[in-house]
């Protein structure tokens, strides 16, 4: 079964905004348009939507997509309770049905019977069809459908197809400037803007590596948790090995290598 959170955001988690993506977001939710966001791991796509319902005072329901996800599991499925059959909605309808900001992380790990449910929802009707109880659901004003994914790994079995992208306003992020990834570091952590710096010195160099088979860099959230490990106490050397290197490889070579990174820019001190 799918994780899922549903809850009234009460305080504003912090977001570093890298353009103008709050704005697009708020105008999305005020013209009942819904939004597909496109970034790597650990770019802030997550924290954007979370960001965004607090500041819109919305409730939110978030689904981690994976190969299992049914659509069954999003709209809801009959269950056995007390030796009576019982109709239990799924986090898609619960958010319909409240006028939440429903968001679907990863969308395309999700089985392809998940992206046809989205499709009434997904454009002018706003509707979504609960076939197992007969009901046809309008989604409310306030409801808000977000679905997110990492371009770098799309194939042909994992894409979304043109008419389901084309059901969505897009919204692309990357990676933030050396300015802003340092003020995010030293907000979320509490480092010295000095181990700030020399955390975005190493991501830098560690996104210009070409000659390694990496699936992915070294992303804001893997900075924050090497600096966070070093604010607990832990050597910035050997915070960056635990949540940078080991984090982003398996192979011995190319673990060899990314530790040269880091000796060569954060050094053996602290």
């Amino acid at each position: 079964m799918e994780m899922t959170s549903a809850r009234q955001v009460a305080a504003t988690p912090f977001y570093a905004e890298q353009g103008q993506e709050c704005e697009l977001f708020a105008q999305a939710h005020a013209s009942r348009l819904p939004l597909l966001i496109k970034g790597p791991t650990g770019c802030g796509k997550t924290r954007l939507v979370e960001h965004m319902a607090a500041r819109l005072g919305r409730p939110l329901v978030t689904v981690s997509c994976h190969d299992d996800l049914s659509a069954a599991d999003l709209v809801g499925r009959h269950l056995i309770a007390g030796g009576d059959t019982v109709w239990c909605d799924g986090p898609l309808t619960r958010a319909v049905r409240s006028g939440a900001i429903c968001y679907l992380d990863e969308v395309v790990e999700a089985r392809k019977d998940t992206t046809v449910v989205l499709h009434p929802l997904a454009d002018d009707r706003r509707m979504l069809p609960v076939e197992r109880t007969g009901e046809l659901l309008q989604a409310p004003a306030g409801f808000m459908l977000v679905i997110s994914y990492n371009p770098g790994y799309q194939n042909l079995l994992k894409g979304l197809k043109p008419s389901t992208r084309q059901r969505f306003v897009a919204l692309t992020l990357g990676y933030p400037s050396a300015a802003l990834e340092h003020s995010i570091i030293v907000t979320e952590s509490g480092c010295t803007p000095a181990t700030a710096t020399r955390l975005v010195q190493l991501a830098q160099a560690l996104r210009r590596l070409t000659d390694h088979d990496l699936e992915e860099t070294a992303s804001t959230r893997l900075l924050v948790m090497a600096a966070r490990l070093n604010v607990a106490g832990m050597a910035l050397p050997l915070a960056c090995r635990a949540a940078v290197v080991d984090a982003l490889t398996d192979d011995a070579d190319t673990t060899a290598a990314l530790a040269e990174v880091v000796q060569a820019v954060v050094g053996d001190g602290q």
